[in-house]
């Protein structure tokens, strides 16, 4: 059985994902869950504390698949599970994205700990980087790799917060927003295309197409 605390930080997740962190209080938490505030102020202190552990699952999702697997060369499906998985994280934590000047703003203590896993997460990115290249699946200097490793991060941690500035906010909707998460993915792949040999140029094609919304083009979806 879920304990309290576990559907607390579900709960939360899915409201400021849904209405955005600002917006939502530590009562409507409450009342969602039909708990007194009482009950979650046991188990967290205040909002912060929420987003503190929210962010600490995200952190841990991340460090587990940014990894390279020992004893095998990369392969372009491992390339393909790496996007997946961004995704997936961009999407369960979107309102972290979404909002993540104003929360580190909030809390020096997050933005310390954000800071420490960004340059966590560029080191494991930049294994990740250099084991497709020694699999033959990149070709790119280490400055090139370097840059195209920041490039890839800026995208993904400000895409989200792109998206919601540009779109209105009766366009969206969870639909809208997953369908335009994918379109940062194909973005990502943009911006590696240069880059890819082997079987990740063969299938560039392949990974396109995974990630494209149809016929339409990014600034299409963006400003239709």
């Amino acid at each position: 059985m879920t304990s309290t605390r576990e559907r607390i930080l579900d709960t939360a997740l899915a409201l400021f994902n849904r209405h955005g962190e600002r917006r939502v209080t530590t009562n409507h938490i409450a009342a969602e869950l039909a708990i007194s505030p009482g009950n979650l102020y046991y188990h967290f202190r205040n909002k912060t504390e929420i987003v503190s552990e929210l962010f600490r699952r995200y952190e841990a999702r991340v460090e587990a698949f940014l990894q390279v697997p020992v004893g095998r060369a990369l392969t372009w499906q491992d390339k393909v599970a790496y996007l997946e998985a961004i995704l997936q994280n961009m999407w369960q934590a979107r309102f972290f994205h979404r909002e993540l000047g104003h929360l580190l703003d909030a809390d020096e203590h997050l933005r310390r700990r954000y800071a420490d896993f960004a340059r966590r997460s560029l080191d494991q990115g930049l294994q990740v980087y250099c084991g497709l290249r020694h699999a033959g699946l990149l070709e790119a200097t280490d400055e090139e790799l370097e840059s195209l490793l920041v490039n890839t991060w800026v995208l993904i941690a400000s895409w989200t917060g792109f998206v919601h500035a540009l779109v209105p906010g009766e366009r969206l909707d969870e639909e809208l927003d997953r369908t335009l998460l994918r379109q940062g993915i194909y973005q990502i792949i943009c911006l590696e295309a240069p880059y890819l040999r082997g079987e990740a140029l063969e299938h560039l094609d392949t990974m396109k197409d995974a990630y494209r919304q149809g016929s339409h083009s990014t600034l299409e979806l963006l400003f239709e």
